[in-house]
């Protein structure tokens, strides 16, 4: 029998994120690690916040945590208004194929598969008909400004182009999250920017973005930035105190 994801209360609904006290502990007896120690964070909907942290910080766990591919030793975890934190096996993979866009470094492409077929895949993971399929695979190429490169393939592509089709790919099931994992980290200077703006974009638009980055000019982008060391986060200041202050969201 699968736990059934608690509903929270209205309030908590403008926030994607609600993390309390999570810590992540791996090994036992002296071989115990503490990944991550007592995490509490909230992001609201529409917000972009950056991660930063050395190496062995606690940003990956973390982002494993974020992202429901692992389960937190303890604590609790909403995600787009749903206590996810005890969830499962199948409903787990059903939370995250549904709340949660994923972007990689490395684009993770099928070569074999066009863009539009590659945007597809968690479409039909999802359980999304054949049509539908296509009509959403148009609609976020469009959004990426990709729609004449539906039908190439990743080694058709620049490295800008294919993660575009990447973005429009975690894009498809409509997502709560948008998570991007050193998204310019494999690209030159002018497709950084370019990838950069498209994220501006996608931001203005609503859309709830946690962005992982050693690159500092990425980072300043966001809203806010958190920093982890030591399996602690240190947040940046709220986005209207930004404003006050005359920082850059």
């Amino acid at each position: 029998m699968h736990d059934t994801p608690a509903r929270v209360s209205a309030d908590e609904r403008s926030r994607v994120i609600e993390a309390w006290d999570l810590t992540k502990t791996y090994g036992r007896g002296e071989g115990r690690v503490e990944a991550l120690a007592g995490v509490s964070l909230s992001v609201a909907s529409g917000e972009w916040v950056s991660v930063v942290g050395p190496s062995g910080s606690g940003k990956s766990t973390l982002m494993n945590l974020l992202g429901l591919l692992d389960r937190p030793t303890s604590g609790s975890y909403a995600l787009g208004g749903r206590d996810v934190s005890r969830l499962r096996g199948g409903e787990l993979a059903r939370a995250r194929r549904e709340l949660v866009g994923f972007v990689f470094q490395s684009y993770n492409l099928l070569p074999r598969r066009s863009a539009q077929e590659n945007i597809e895949l968690p479409m039909i993971y999802a359980g999304v008909g054949r049509r539908e399929r296509k009509k959403r695979a148009m609609e976020v190429l469009e959004r990426v400004g990709l729609t004449n490169r539906a039908r190439h393939k990743p080694s058709e592509l620049s490295g800008g182009q294919a993660q575009r089709v990447a973005i429009a790919r975690a894009l498809a099931n409509n997502p709560a999250l948008l998570l991007a994992d050193e998204p310019t980290g494999n690209l030159d200077s002018v497709s950084s920017e370019d990838i950069m703006g498209l994220f501006e974009e996608l931001n203005s638009s609503g859309t709830t973005l946690i962005v992982v980055t050693h690159n500092t000019n990425v980072a300043t982008c966001a809203d806010r930035t958190i920093e982890i060391q030591d399996g602690k986060v240190f947040t940046g200041p709220e986005p209207d105190k930004r404003r006050e202050s005359g920082e850059r969201l």
